[in-house]
């Protein structure tokens, strides 16, 4: 199935078990996500003009496009960063009953 223009991931991290999971549950629970996968990470940044290493869990969001700017509303309003990254990657392919299931699973608000 072409996918483009109507799935996409979303990307974002947290360094914060608790916020990791607020997040979570509120875009399930609100259907702005299908799945949502983590796994722990080391990142590598410059902040403030200050290189910075921190111990992060990455945020794997899988979900519609049309869902992408309440996502990103809901992820900015719970999030402890001041600038927390919040990413878009487009779903070009992928295996149609995996997109239909997703689609039965997010709603836009």
């Amino acid at each position: 199935m072409n996918a483009e223009n109507t799935y996409c991931v979303v990307l974002t991290t947290a360094n914060n078990d608790s916020n990791t999971q607020q997040m979570i549950t509120e875009l399930l629970s609100q259907r702005l996500a299908a799945c949502i996968q983590t796994m722990p990470i080391s990142s590598h940044y410059v902040w403030e003009g200050k290189v910075c290493q921190d111990q992060e869990t990455l945020i794997v969001i899988k979900t519609q496009q049309a869902c992408y700017g309440d996502v990103e509303r809901l992820i900015t309003s719970l999030h402890d960063y001041d600038v927390p990254e919040i990413i878009q990657l487009p779903i070009t392919e992928g295996f149609n009953p995996y997109l239909s299931w997703i689609t039965q699973h997010t709603q836009k608000k």
